[in-house]
């Protein structure tokens, strides 16, 4: 029997990117998307994760836990509640950011953060220490807030939406051994680049299904 990975998402459009990604990567394994809006809008509109949005993550995971092999929540707004609902989730549940983030605590000390929203910047900016500590490396965070590049694209504006994000990227190249994208919707835009930029620039997707392949991979 194929084993199952669920992937929770809060924007639409990364359902497709994340099942092709699991179609080339976990042609064995049967892949079901989940797509809730709200949990990323209402953490927007109040400008910071509540404990009300948490629960209904941890709700819809309960919901979904049965059926499944692995969760991954593709939110990396959603990572404290990724990390608080796992104690109540009997499969793995899987924060999209973690396996990008443990790749940039390797490659280098000074770590460069992008991110279209205040509410991504923080948790990911946290991860990335947790881990550095975990680990025993020391680490300094350089973070970049993209300003307006999330209403960009909520507007329907992607041209602006990427040029702020590289406008970013440039800011931070240079001034940081290691880049990450907080969000798995900027991935798209390093991959439009015409030149490799000086420094790696980590973004969460392919990274994440690797990981859940590995993870999917061990035995019961």
């Amino acid at each position: 029997m194929s084993k199952r990975l669920a992937l929770i998402h809060t924007v639409p459009s990364l359902a497709e990117q994340f099942q092709a990604l699991a179609a080339e990567l976990l042609p064995q394994v049967e892949t079901i998307s989940v797509v809730d809006e709200g949990l990323l809008q209402r953490t927007v509109d109040s400008g910071r994760l509540t404990a009300t949005t948490s629960e209904q993550l941890a709700q819809l995971v309960t919901d979904i836990d049965g059926d499944v092999d692995a969760i991954m929540v593709t939110c990396s707004t959603l990572g404290p509640a990724v990390d608080a609902a796992r104690d109540r989730c009997t499969v793995p549940l899987l924060r999209v950011d973690e396996p990008m983030v443990r790749h940039a605590v390797g490659a280098g000390e000074r770590i460069g953060v992008l991110a279209t929203l205040a509410t991504t910047l923080a948790p990911t900016v946290d991860l990335i220490e947790r881990v550095a500590a975990r680990e025993g490396r020391p680490v300094e965070v350089v973070a970049h807030l993209c300003e307006g590049a999330f209403e960009a694209v909520t507007a329907g504006d992607g041209e602006r939406h990427d040029a702020l994000v590289r406008a970013g990227l440039e800011r931070l190249v240079g001034r940081v051994d290691v880049v990450v994208l907080a969000q798995a919707s900027m991935a798209r835009v390093i991959a439009a680049l015409p030149d490799a930029p000086a420094v790696p620039v980590l973004s969460s997707p392919r990274l994440a299904i690797e990981h859940a392949g590995a993870v999917l991979a061990q035995p019961v």
